[in-house]
């Protein structure tokens, strides 16, 4: 008797007749006599009945094809032939299509598909190579039946899933002062802990860079100020030291003087230990922004992934209220606004300030004026943008503020939106944790599906059932590839399981990681909640108050089934509301082809991001804060607000500042804010001034827009895809 069957990647499944069945009657259904499922069962009984307790794939065909050959219905063994001739030419040729247009560089969407990836580079080339033909494979040998019929027809997308067999988990948050600390021990590669602010500096970048190569999503420092703050202090002293040797006199004490801020101060008129003392703070200054300077070049130029991307990192900051932590604080934001080359905008690190009352965003705050700054800066440079600590869903009760690690209690982001703060399997915090996988729902199609109900109600609730099992196919597609992932051995990250990840330092090299996956999470996220509301009741929830219960009706619910995951599958399952870059347009090229232009659903080239308010509707910042603000507490997994403003924002940072008090005033989790820059592609010069035709200073004529696609920077909008540029041609200013 069969009981296994080897498939073509490897795996054993079990045998299962009834895919011989299928597979028979398929080629019978193209023939003049149909089908005859008597002889489709016989054929499949007679090979489960083989003396063999294992047989391969294709030993199961070429048996089939000898046994409809004997049987009364040659002429369905042709078609058999032929479908299997058919599937593997098909196979081929879709590749070969896709590596054709990789090769001549075209731009289109899947050379597009990242638009931080340059895919016409050799090494970019490359990857999109292995990622397109590791796509296939995936669907074809390591997706459940359902779950690959669900992905085939539009109803969920599986992301990063050319990175499935690797194994690998999506992203971390570094718990920095350990490699600080303790040094760096990757692979071949060592370094020996820190004692100054420009190793501090490069040992951060060095440790998101090598994670990066075990990871297949993004890199964050969640305390960058925390973290970096003691190496102020340990350069100061050096460089009093420094002034000893150099001037014959005992300063020694002042390594140990209490120093309320790092100021540069002019020198003139000072003497001997005052003197000392403020040019031994000079010189630390000018080191700390070194060092800085250095940390962001170096996040823009050092490559990883093959060579064709820089690293997808992003710093926390602003909660430090020592005088180190401001210094970092301060210096990070003076390197930002200074910009990098000729003063061109850093697309990396995302930037991101910890806004928190008593700490860094009221008058009288100790960091309230770094938090002015920062506003500034942002109004400049994109970034930073703002993580509110004081939403309800972001706050600890083990939050203290004389804890000098309480930053371990503070919620962090990255990316996009990326958010990991709960946690069922051990601490709440986000250090050491990250996401191992996310997976998002076609909302719209749901949507569409249920349009021919006439009745409003039944609609709905036909609505609510395609989505519970939408749901349900979604988690367990995630729990089979956590099934899958958790096999791999610590070995196979070496700096990430060597202590990085939570509890990863238990582990012996050649144990799997299951024991410490579950302190990251499984996401589930979804797109196009506006085109949904209007495929069920007409309006958006911009527009419309029924609209605006009903859509948190549908997200209060999905929150719900999901945190119901959490425990049915007993992994930390949370929701997100999709970074749509790629799937924005995705989802809704091939909705329109099955359901034709449907207004104000299909009839653009994108689905709105998640649940925000479509980019084209004009409204007021106020007005998209109260409607978009509630869905946040709800999308635990990440979520962004952002605000189109008008002009040159660079003299208008109380505008940046507005825009945070409407965080703060609809419990908003995250947020940031877009304007106007232009920047010169030959020199990288930016301004801000309306419809720029010629470079002021090369008087080159390649000027692009500099934007931010979900929630980061891309230096040019040509490596964005056809769905996103066609959402950044909507976009709207919001006044």
């Amino acid at each position: 008797m069969v009981k296994r069957v080897l498939k073509r990647d490897g795996r054993t499944v079990e045998f299962n007749n009834q895919k011989i069945v299928a597979a028979i009657l398929k080629a019978m259904d193209v023939t003049e006599n149909g089908e005859d499922i008597v002889l489709a069962a016989q054929i499949a009984s007679a090979i489960s009945k083989l003396e063999k307790d294992e047989m391969t794939v294709e030993e199961i065909q070429d048996v089939v094809e000898m046994e409809l050959m004997n049987s009364p219905r040659k002429e369905v063994a042709k078609e058999y032939i032929r479908y299997r001739n058919k599937r593997n030419l098909a196979r081929k040729a879709k590749t070969n299509e896709i590596f054709e247009t990789i090769i001549d560089a075209q731009a289109n969407d899947i050379t597009r598909e990242n638009a931080n990836m340059n895919a016409d580079t050799p090494a970019g080339m490359m990857m999109k190579f292995a990622s397109e033909a590791t796509k296939s494979y995936v669907d074809e040998c390591l997706l459940s039946d359902p779950v690959r019929e669900a992905v085939m027809n539009n109803y969920i997308h599986i992301h990063d899933k050319d990175y499935y067999p690797t194994k690998s988990l999506t992203c971390i948050q570094h718990p920095l002062d350990l490699i600080l600390e303790h040094g760096l021990k990757a692979g071949h590669g060592e370094s020996r802990p820190a004692k100054r602010i420009e190793t501090a500096s490069v040992l951060a970048c060095i440790s998101m860079e090598t994670v990066q190569n075990e990871m297949h999503g993004g890199q964050a420092i969640p305390a960058f100020d925390f973290y970096l703050a003691p190496f102020v202090r340990k350069t100061f002293e050096e460089e009093v030291e420094q002034i000893c040797a150099i001037s014959n006199a005992d300063y020694s004490d002042l390594k140990t003087a209490k120093i309320d801020d790092y100021i540069k101060r002019d020198l003139i008129g000072l003497q001997g230990r005052e003197r000392a003392f403020q040019h031994a703070i000079n010189q630390t200054v000018s080191r700390v922004h070194q060092a800085m300077e250095a940390f962001v070049h170096n996040m823009n130029t050092i490559h990883s992934r093959g060579g064709n991307q820089v690293v997808f990192s992003s710093i926390n900051y602003g909660t430090d209220t020592s005088a180190e932590g401001r210094c970092i604080i301060r210096e990070i934001l003076n390197t930002t606004y200074e910009g990098v080359g000729n003063g061109s905008t850093a697309i990396f690190p995302i930037q991101i300030w910890k806004k928190k009352r008593g700490v860094s965003y009221l008058p009288g705050d100790r960091n309230y004026d770094l938090y002015k700054f920062a506003c500034r800066v942002s109004a400049r440079r994109f970034f930073p943008n703002f993580l509110n600590l004081d939403a309800s869903f972001n706050q600890d009760d083990a939050w203290k503020e004389d804890d000098p690690k309480r930053y371990v209690h503070e919620v962090a982001t990255m990316g996009c939106r990326t958010r990991v703060y709960g946690n069922r399997f051990g601490p709440k915090t986000s250090i050491g944790r990250g996401n191992l996988s996310f997976t998002t729902i076609n909302i719209v199609k749901l949507a569409i599906e249920c349009m021919g109900e006439p009745d409003k109600d039944t609609r709905i609730k036909k609505f609510f059932q395609r989505l519970d099992w939408a749901l349900e196919i979604s988690a367990r597609q995630l729990n089979e590839r956590f099934d899958f992932q958790k096999t791999a051995l610590k070995k196979q990250f070496p700096l990430l399981m060597n202590g990085l990840w939570l509890g990863s330092e238990k582990l012996d090299d050649n144990d799997t990681i299951e024991k410490v996956m579950n302190q990251g999470t499984l996401s589930i996220g979804f797109i196009g909640l506006a085109e949904c509301l209007i495929a069920l009741i007409g309006k958006h929830h911009g527009e419309s108050e029924e609209a605006q219960e009903l859509g948190l009706r549908i997200i209060s619910h999905m929150s719900q089934k999901i945190e119901g995951f959490a425990e049915t599958y007993q992994h930390n399952y949370t929701f997100l509301a999709t970074p749509a870059e790629g799937l924005a347009g995705k989802f809704t090229k091939r909705d329109k082809k099955t359901f034709g232009i449907l207004p104000g659903i299909t009839d653009k080239d994108y689905y709105t991001n998640s649940s925000h308010i479509p980019v084209y509707y004009h409204c007021t910042p106020e007005h998209k804060a109260k409607i978009e603000g509630p869905y946040h507490k709800y999308e635990n997994a990440g979520h962004i607000f952002y605000v189109e403003i008008d002009g040159d924002a660079t003299h208008n940072p109380e505008a940046i500042m507005n825009i945070v008090d409407l965080m703060d005033k609809y419990d908003i989790g995250y947020g940031s804010v877009n304007h106007n820059r232009n920047r010169c592609l030959d020199c990288g010069y930016e301004d801000a001034k309306d419809d720029l035709r010629e470079c002021p200073h090369c008087h080159g004529h390649h000027i692009d827009t500099l934007q931010r696609i979900t929630g980061y920077l891309v230096g040019t909008t040509n490596r964005w895809n056809s769905g996103k540029l066609a959402e950044l041609h909507d976009r709207v200013i919001h006044k």
